[in-house]
């Protein structure tokens, strides 16, 4: 068994390299092949929570048990509030392969990952305006991920608290110098002059609302990522003319179309520029299961020379 820590992790990939492995798994699930259970608890109440998240895929040669936490006490030690690691087993025998302590690393970048397919699939192409509705490190995550598929010039950041705000802005001119990024502190002006917008925080109340949206926008939603969050209010679901979700087993929103069927062309997309699209990603254990494969892959060498990993999570608490 190998056992690999977060700095090798992290310099090792970012979430460009899971853009289309996640794609593909979010294909296959779709299709109705493998498994992926989970469970969440909180044994700190709303001060902390652990996901629990497994997955299998036919054809694979490993699969995942990825535990994933939160803990409010950690950051005021100071220290990141997530923490984790992914256990990669040999799909034959059941043995445990390697022991990837990654302290949420794979699991932020394969959900900007995942927000980069949805922003593929459901934005308009000439999208250039992004407002992000949160200032930690997915919103980070989120801004470049849609960056990465959208011709995205412009960020407006939306936060409860002002200096996290001003942290983030920095951030993200630091790792995209060409951006204009802005601040402002009502979250419906930033949703008013975007085209893109993401929500990535915790909240338990709606910080989105539906009427603040208008025709063409495309949304997406990564914080709300169990039953208990709600950062997008009802009328955001019902003005929506294209609802997908990463799986229809998400109890909190009756979606009409998965990711992955949009991938297979199973069912429509965005067919017109004035529709509004809202995706919907609560996170699957075979988006950990790609993460882990392709983190492997690469811990062990597979990347050309000369090339470096792209721009990963960074400590916004």
């Amino acid at each position: 068994m190998k056992v690999y820590g977060p700095e090798a992790i992290r310099r090792a990939i970012g979430f460009t390299d899971l853009i289309e492995p996640v794609a593909q798994v979010f294909a296959e699930f779709s299709k109705g092949i493998g498994e992926a259970p989970g469970m969440v608890f909180t044994p700190a109440g709303d001060q902390g929570d652990v996901h629990v998240k497994s997955a299998w895929l036919p054809g694979r040669s490993v699969f995942t048990v990825k535990v994933a936490a939160w803990f409010a006490a950690r950051a005021a030690d100071g220290r990141p509030p997530g923490s984790g690691f992914v256990a990669v087993h040999d799909a034959t025998t059941g043995d445990l392969r390697a022991l990837l302590l990654d302290e949420s690393h794979l699991t932020d970048i394969r959900t900007a990952a995942a927000g980069a397919v949805a922003t593929r699939l459901l934005a308009r192409e000439n999208a250039t305006a992004i407002a992000v509705l949160g200032t930690g490190v997915q919103a980070y995550l989120q801004v470049l991920a849609a960056r990465a598929v959208r011709p995205i010039d412009t960020v407006i950041v939306w936060g409860r608290r002002a200096e996290a705000a001003r942290t983030l802005c920095a951030a993200l001119e630091a790792a995209a110098p060409t951006l204009s990024v802005s601040m402002t502190q009502r979250a419906e002006q930033a949703v008013e002059r975007a085209d893109v917008i993401v929500t990535a925080t915790a909240s338990r109340t709606p910080i989105l609302y539906g009427h603040w949206l208008r025709p063409g926008q495309h949304v997406t939603g990564v914080g709300a990522d169990d039953v208990t969050k709600a950062e997008l209010d009802p009328t955001c679901f019902h003005r929506a003319d294209v609802l997908a979700v990463d799986s229809r087993l998400n109890p909190s929103v009756a979606a009409e179309v998965e990711i992955g069927e949009l991938l297979l062309g199973h069912r429509p997309g965005r067919r017109d520029p004035s529709q509004i699209t809202v995706a919907r990603l609560v996170g699957l254990g075979v988006q950990d299961l790609a993460a882990a494969e392709t983190a492997l892959r690469l811990l062990e060498g597979d990347r050309p020379a000369g090339t470096r990993p792209p721009a990963s999570a960074l400590d916004l608490t």
